[in-house]
């Protein structure tokens, strides 16, 4: 059919696209351990990128929105990327290696979120479920954590970069092949912005969940320390976060068939509670194999939450504002929640170690359920006035 030809491009580029992220994700702190820098500091190089989403995602999706194309705007991140992470990797100093990554991360961190904005308006184009095709950067992010894990424990983790630059590769040759989006609107201008920041709901539901994203990040930043000083190995991580990601796929796919039944509001509550208890259950263990068993529970707090939040997000921004308003999102979900979790989550693991760190990410979790549930709440009450 060619709709689902038209399709397979956009999945090679999700699956080869969150390739390479989960080699940042899972083994850059295990890197930037190896370099000699401490816990603080591996917080530090973490907290840059999110620094650098919080102006690369609105400015990229602005410069989407207002060209209109996804397609184009993600040869030139994809190509940035591949040239910024070749001088990252060869920075040696601490100062050096903020600077270059600021710069690498400028250009890696609205990958994901105009991959995404890409798949939901072909989803919404077609009338399929937009998890069907954003399963495949799971599932890219499965095998390449499980392979590359392999690999980094026999030739080490200095050499990380090759396979980076080889999914890399892959993700830009991709990119000639995808089909763009189709907007028949007039170009957004700046002033159109003020739509989305005047927008309460909106403000209100993204304040909210940084409560729970903020915590999901700094799990992604220190869940490879974490099973390091269980006595895990880089094998071990990269295992966990098979199990992890394998999960989220699973999610993914199915989620079309229970997502239209109920409120998606619903969906993000459950998940943050969800969130919650993973959190203290992690705090207790003391084995790093508990650690690589709980990670199934990756897809339902990650894959549910963020598959619900993505779809009430698009409820609430305009047509004409899509790519600059899923951006918007993930510069909240991947952004700021980045920075403060990496911040927070560095300080609190080099301070007093993995289990209090995921204590302290437990009673977040559970302080941004009772926001949402308190926001559900009222939303509700309003819809109910105005009807």
């Amino acid at each position: 059919m060619p709709d689902n030809q038209s399709l397979t491009p956009l999945k090679m580029l999700l699956f080869s696209f969150h390739a390479t992220n989960t080699i940042i994700i899972s083994f850059l702190p295990l890197y930037l351990e190896y370099k000699g820098l401490n816990g603080t500091e591996i917080g530090w190089v973490l907290a840059v990128g999110p620094l650098a989403a919080i102006v690369a995602q609105p400015f990229w999706g602005y410069m989407s929105d207002k060209y209109k194309t996804v397609k184009y705007i993600l040869f030139i991140c994809i190509s940035g990327l591949l040239i910024s992470s070749v001088v990252f990797f060869q920075m040696n100093s601490l100062v050096a290696i903020l600077l270059a990554g600021f710069v690498f991360y400028f250009f890696t961190s609205p990958i994901g979120g105009l991959g995404d904005s890409l798949g939901q308006r072909r989803a919404d184009e077609l009338n399929i479920s937009f998890g069907s095709i954003r399963t495949w950067g799971s599932i890219g992010f499965a095998v390449s954590s499980l392979i590359v894990g392999q690999i980094l424990t026999e030739i080490g983790i200095q050499y990380m970069i090759w396979p980076y630059l080889f999914f890399g590769t892959v993700a830009l040759l991709v990119t000639f092949r995808l089909t763009d989006v189709k907007v028949d609107s007039d170009p957004v201008q700046f002033r159109d912005i003020k739509m989305l920041i005047q927008n309460k709901p909106l403000m209100l539901f993204l304040f909210f969940i940084m409560f729970i994203t903020m915590t999901h990040r700094a799990s992604d930043s220190f869940i490879g320390l974490y099973i390091t000083q269980l006595g895990g190995s880089e094998g071990m991580v990269g295992v966990a976060w098979f199990v992890g990601v394998a999960s989220e796929a699973l999610v993914f796919a199915l989620a079309g068939r229970w997502f239209r039944k109920y409120h998606t509001l619903m969906f993000v509550i459950i998940a943050g509670i969800l969130y919650s208890v993973r959190w203290f259950v992690y705090a207790a263990v003391n084995e790093p194999i508990y650690i690589i068993i709980l990670q199934f529970l990756h897809g339902i707090t990650f894959g549910v939450f963020y598959l619900a939040a993505l779809e009430y997000v698009t409820r609430l921004i305009p047509k004409l504002l899509q790519s600059t308003g899923h951006l918007m999102f993930y510069a909240i979900f991947f952004g700021i929640s980045g920075i403060a979790g990496s911040l927070i989550g560095g300080a609190l693991i080099d301070s007093y170690g993995g289990g209090t760190l995921y204590a302290v990410l437990g009673y977040s979790a559970a302080a941004g359920a009772i926001f949402l549930i308190t926001y559900h709440a009222l939303t509700s009450k309003n819809r109910v006035r105005e009807q």
